[in-house]
Order: C-alpha cells, then sequence, then structure tokens
C-alpha cells in the first residue's frame, strides 16, 4: 500500500481531552451510518450559524467538512508491483466525436492497471472546451477497488490509469469497464457521460 503521509507526531497532547477525542470519533462513524457515507457539504449558512455559535472560523470549518467529504481520498491506494504480463484488449468506443479505447491490461502480482485512452480532432476543439480537463471513474464490480492514479494528454489525445485491486484474472472474458466522467474530482458533479467497454 501507499503510506499517507502523516503529520510529525506532536510531542504535546492534553490527555484530559482523551474521551472528547475518541466521542468525536464515534460520532464520526455514526454521521457515515446515517447518510451511507455520502454526506455532501453543510450548506453555507449552516457554518456561518455553527462558526458564530461555536466561535469557530467558518474556513476551519468548511476545511474539516470537505475533509470528511472526501474520506475515500486519504484511503491507502494499492501501489503495483511485481509486473507479470501485458493482456490485449483492443476495444474501442466512438462517442461525440470521441475515440475512448481500452487496448491493453498491465498485470501485476497484486494489481492490475487499466489505460483509458480518449482520442479526437483537434482541429474541431473550440476555446471554451474543457472536456480534456474532466475526471473519471472506473468501475469494474464490487469485488474491485478502482482509483484512478495518474494521467498525460497532448493535443488530441488523453491517458487516465487507474489501478484495480484485487489484480484482475488473466481470463477478463465477459467483464464490463464503465467509465463515467465528472467535472470535479471526488466523484462530483457529473457530466452525463459513460461509456462501457465489454469484453467478449
Amino acid at each position: 500500500m501507499k503510506r499517507i503521509h502523516h503529520q510529525p507526531q506532536s510531542d504535546y497532547y492534553d490527555e484530559r481531552i482523551v474521551p472528547i477525542d475518541e466521542k468525536i470519533c464515534e460520532l464520526l462513524k455514526q454521521r457515515k451510518e446515517i447518510s451511507n457515507n455520502r454526506p455532501g457539504m453543510p450548506f453555507n449558512e449552516y457554518i456561518s450559524a455553527w462558526a458564530t455559535k461555536y466561535g469557530f472560523y467558518e474556513n476551519f470549518l468548511h476545511s474539516i467538512f470537505w475533509s470528511l467529504k472526501v474520506e475515500e481520498h486519504y484511503r491507502p491506494m494499492v501501489e503495483p508491483n511485481g509486473f507479470r504480463k501485458l493482456i490485449p484488449v483492443q476495444k474501442s468506443v466512438e462517442k461525440d466525436g470521441r475515440f475512448y479505447s481500452v487496448t491493453s491490461i498491465h498485470q501485476y502480482t497484486n494489481a492490475s492497471v487499466v489505460k483509458l485512452i480518449i482520442e479526437w480532432d483537434s482541429t474541431m476543439d473550440s476555446p471554451t472546451d474543457t472536456r480534456e480537463h474532466t475526471f473519471f471513474e472506473l468501475s469494474i464490480g464490487e469485488k474491485y477497488d478502482c482509483r484512478m492514479n495518474n494521467g498525460s494528454g497532448s493535443t488530441g489525445l488523453n491517458i487516465r490509469n487507474f489501478v484495480v485491486s484485487p489484480a484482475l484474472h488473466d481470463d477478463i472474458s465477459g467483464l464490463d469497464f464503465i467509465f463515467k466522467e465528472f467535472n470535479e474530482p471526488f466523484m462530483e458533479n457529473p457530466t452525463g457521460l459513460e461509456i462501457m467497454i465489454h469484453v467478449d
């Protein structure tokens, strides 16, 4: 697993607040359960009222609730190691003038890496076209954790790399790779675009 960079261990902690901090953790767990882990963000008027009532800065409260909203971002991600083989896929879907392809899958001992390649005719781009700055999420099924690792691009070409764990079977027949597009990270503000690439 990739390790999350934690803040350095503090030399000081007031042990009298241990019960309070534990209670905070208990309430956070309860908050997740009630919201089915999709809490959203409190409206600004709520944050403003709570800041006034309890003596906090609004930006401070906003940062706390934002961190709670994107908790999945802090989940350790598998770092692929022990490269084994390449599995050819060679499947593509065309939609709205763009070509979405999965040409191969990189197989590692502990994970798989799926590359989504997006190609289009850049001469048709308009100055206001921001499609190359959107975000994609990959879904293969509940069994697999899919996380976008990195990406790259140039004029008319964009590549997104997804780490899938546990590793896919070498026989990927029958799998559906479903890519959903979002305007913001953490599955925020979906564009409505969904690409499904089926492997026969």
